[in-house]
Parts: C-alpha cells; structure tokens; sequence
C-alpha cells in the first residue's frame, strides 16, 4: 500500500476540462452563499439571482464545449459522455427557469436568498453526479446530493404550513426510497463483486442471472428510483409535496428531478442492467402501465392546478418509463426527447401559475386561472399551448413526443401499452381542458363568490406589486418563451431529434 502510494503520490488523474460543469455549479453554489450574507439589499435580492443565472449559464457553456468528448472522469467513477450533457442541459435550463420564476417570490427572502439559490445549484449538481454515476457508489452520493437540498427548499416558505408540511412529507418518503435503493445496491454488490457498473455487467453475463440476491437488489434499486421519478405506486408524496411546495421549487422538480431520474434509470437498466432484461423489463412495463393509470384518473377530480400537476407528472412519469422499458437504441432516443418535450411544456404551465399566484387571492385553485384569456392573453396563450402539449394534441411537442413513444413500443411489440398511452392522453382531456376552459369560458370571480365558495387566500410574491396586480416581467418571458418553444419544437422537431440521437448513441453498444 505504502509503494502504491509513492509510485502514485498525486491520486487519480482527473479531467478537469470533463469535470468543467461540475466545477461551474458548485464554484456558483459558494459564491452564491457568501453573496447572499451581504448585509445590502440589493445584493441578496437582485446580484443573487443574477449570478445563479450566471453559474448556470457557464455550466451550460462548458457542457457545449466539451459535447463531443466522451471522458471517464476520476478513476472511472464519472461518465461525462452525450447523455451526461443532455441532463445537464435539461436541469440546467429547469434551474434557470426556477430561477426566475421566485427572483420577486416569498420563498428566497424567507431563506435569505443566498441559501435558497445555493440549495438549488447543490441540488442541481447532485443530479449531474447521479447521471453521470459509473459505480454504485457515486450513484448513491448523486441521489443524496439531489435529495437533501429539495427536502430544505419544499419547506422555504416558513409563514406557510402547508410548505413545512411539504417538506416534511418529502424528508420521509425520500429517505424511505432512498434506503430502500441502498438496501438494493447492497445486494446487487454482494451478488456480484462489483461496484462498478462494467464490473456488474461482466459479472452478471458470466452466469448470476438466476440469483435470488442480485433479483432482489435490482427490485429494491428499482423501487427505490420509482420513488425519485414518481411512478406508482410510489407516487403518494408527489400531489401533496408538489401542492404544498413553493411553486417555482414545484416547478424544478417537476422537471430537473425528472430528467435526473430517468437519465440514471436509463443509464442502470441499459448499461448496467443489460443482461437481466428478461427480468426487470416486465416489472417496468406494468409500473409504466399503473402509473398512466393512476395518473389520469386521480387528476380528473383535482381543484388545485399544482395537484392536477402532480398526478399529471404521474402519468407522464409512465409514458417515459415505457421508453426506458423497451430497452432499444429507438426507446432510449424516445424517452430523452420526450423529457426535452416535458421540461419545455411543465415551465410554460407553471410560469402562468406562478404569476396567477402573485396576482389573485386564490392561489393554485382554479378561480385563479378563470378570465385569463381577458384579462392577459400573454399569459394565457402558454398556458393553453402546455396542457394542450400534455395531452398529446398535434402542433406541439408533446405530441412528437407521444408518437415517438408510441412508435418504439410498437416496434418492439408491446402494442397493448402503446394503446394504453393513447387512451391515458383521452383521459387526460378531461382534465387539461377543464383548464382551458376556466382560462377562455369562465369569467374571473367577484370577492363575494370566492368568499361564498370558500376559497382560501394565499399571500405570496411581491405584496406592494401584487397588491397592484402587477405581472413580474420575468414570469411573463419564462411563460411566453416556453410556451412557443413547445409551438416551435412541434412544428420543426428536427433539433429534438439530433439531440436525442446524440445521446441515445451513448447508450447504443449496451442496447
């Protein structure tokens, strides 16, 4: 031990060129963090946020300049190949659009700014370290890393129970799924030897497919990864902590955490996993099947826009599984661009709540939405594109993605899953035009019916613009700009389809 350590005094050669957007993101977590304890103003409230935006926007840079390298960083520990740059640029764009969606909102100034942006740059590096996880270690961390900061922010907004509750809520269940993917690492280890995925693979084609130990750690990793992604049954924390949570945080787990998820199951399943198809590619086609499911169905009863979200982001959570599921080079490119296509259609949808939110005594309920396309066509037109684009509607890229889906299930002969998904996408009509409607057939309410109606009201935001119901021109720019992204992509899909392929051809040789 004592010769290796002098023939090898400096460690494990590191790649800091690969390790780049890594550096970017925490390097801004610390800077953010010491910002904010500034005694002024203007600095935790303005240069703050800014130089969240900043961090992001290098981190973005450096995973452009480094997209055609494929680099294992650190003794192996971490891949930083196409598929690791698409999630980066995925929940680097998630951050940025929660970024500006709580710049003027409640929750960072209960956390002195500087914490709240610091937690979230954390979170988003955790996400990074998870999808770009080689061994079972690194994954672990990752999953820790992504975990802790979000269980903080769901509870940001302190004035509010609802958002303790929240975050309390996501403290529990998370640790349980995150020990129950411990649990599963565990087993996959002592079946194996390995903790590196190569190593687990090699050891598994040389003849452990038929252990009871290695069987049980993929359930249990399985398990615990549904629990992260919000696939049922797994799913019960997603509408309460997604409805207690301040907004904008709603908002970047809906997609950051997402993309992060199913970036790590596609790399388990597809690269670590590859052997033992025959075994856990049923287990994800039912999940898959349950959570389209459950997801439509427990929507169409909800009052409140953030836990129709919810379960909606239940029933897309099964879309994507499907993709995963299939297990070939077209599934994968499936399933990566549809997160693309969810990212873009969730930040259109909640960038119109969030300043609903800020402007009406009513919160997330529907009232708050009813008379929008009135009283503020800019802000209604992103909202009706996104829960079109949900439901699958043609023009706009939830569609693409849907077809893409559909087309490699087809193609793989899981026909009966893909009709699943085009009657979940019926279903789901009868809750996303009920937000439509509310948005162009209802009038807005007076005082006197919301009073009658027992509609609770909800502080938030700026309170001297507010009070004005002035709309902050950040929400407006996240809305609008998403919103027709989710037009343009729809209409001129070729760039989703070039990126996906690009990351997909990553995972090629283990598919």
């Amino acid at each position: 031990m004592i010769a290796a350590a002098l023939i090898h005094p400096h460690g494990p050669y590191i790649d800091w060129a690969a390790l780049s957007p890594l550096v970017a993101l925490v390097g801004g977590s610390v800077v953010v963090l010491m910002v904010g304890l500034l005694r002024s103003r203007f600095a935790r409230t303005q240069v703050v946020p800014f130089l969240t935006l900043v961090s992001l926007g290098v981190t973005i840079g450096f995973v452009i300049w480094q997209w055609h390298r494929h680099v294992a960083a650190i003794s192996g520990a971490l891949a930083f190949d196409q598929l690791t740059g698409t999630i980066t640029l995925l929940v680097a764009a998630g951050g940025i659009a929660a970024t500006l969606l709580s710049w003027r909102g409640q929750a960072p100034r209960e956390s002195a700014h500087g914490d709240f942006y610091s937690m979230m740059l954390g979170s988003i590096t955790g996400m990074v370290v998870l999808v770009a996880a080689q061994n079972l270690v690194t994954l672990f961390v990752g999953l820790e890393l992504l975990s802790i900061p979000l269980y903080v922010l769901c509870a940001t907004e302190m004035h509010r129970a609802a958002s303790l509750e929240a975050g309390l809520k996501y403290l529990i269940v998370g640790s349980v799924g995150s020990a129950t993917l411990v649990y599963g690492l565990a087993l996959i280890y002592g079946a194996t030897g390995s903790t590196d995925f190569s190593g687990i693979a090699g050891s598994i084609s040389q003849g452990h497919s038929s252990d009871v130990l290695l069987l049980t750690g993929i359930a249990l990793l399985t398990v615990g990864l549904a629990f992260k992604a919000s696939i049922a049954p797994f799913h019960q924390w997603t509408p309460d902590v997604y409805e207690g949570a301040p907004t904008p945080v709603t908002a970047f787990m809906a997609v950051a955490t997402k993309a992060a998820a199913f970036g790590v199951l596609l790399r388990v399943f597809d690269v670590m996993l590859p052997a033992e198809h025959l075994n856990w590619r049923p287990a994800l086609l039912v999940l898959a099947a349950i959570s389209i499911v459950v997801g439509n169905v427990g929507a169409l009863g909800q009052s409140s826009l953030k836990r129709l979200l919810g379960y909606s982001s239940v029933a897309q959570a099964g879309y994507i599984l499907a993709g995963v599921a299939v297990a070939t080079t077209l599934g994968a490119r499936a399933t990566i661009l549809y997160l693309v296509v969810y990212l873009l259609m969730n930040i259109a949808a909640f960038g119109a709540i969030v300043a609903r939110e800020r402007m009406t005594p009513y919160g997330d309920d529907f009232d708050a939405v009813a008379g929008l396309g009135a009283e503020d066509p800019w802000l209604a037109w992103p909202l009706t594109i996104a829960m079109l684009a949900l439901a699958g509607v043609p023009a706009t890229a939830g569609f693409i993605g849907k077809f893409f889906l559909i087309d490699a299930l087809v193609g793989a002969g899981y026909t009966w899953l893909a009709i699943l998904i085009v009657v979940g996408s019926m279903i789901s009509l009868g809750y996303y035009l009920r937000v439509i409607n509310a948005v162009w057939m209802r009038s807005a309410p007076g005082p006197s019916a919301s009073a009658a109606a027992g509609v609770p009201v909800i502080a938030g935001g700026s309170p001297e613009a507010d009070a004005l119901g002035q709309t902050h021109i950040e929400l407006r720019f996240a809305a609008v700009v998403f919103g027709g992204a989710t037009v343009f992509f729809g209409i001129v899909p070729q760039p989703l389809f070039d990126l996906a392929q690009h990351a997909a051809n990553t995972l090629s040789g283990a598919l």
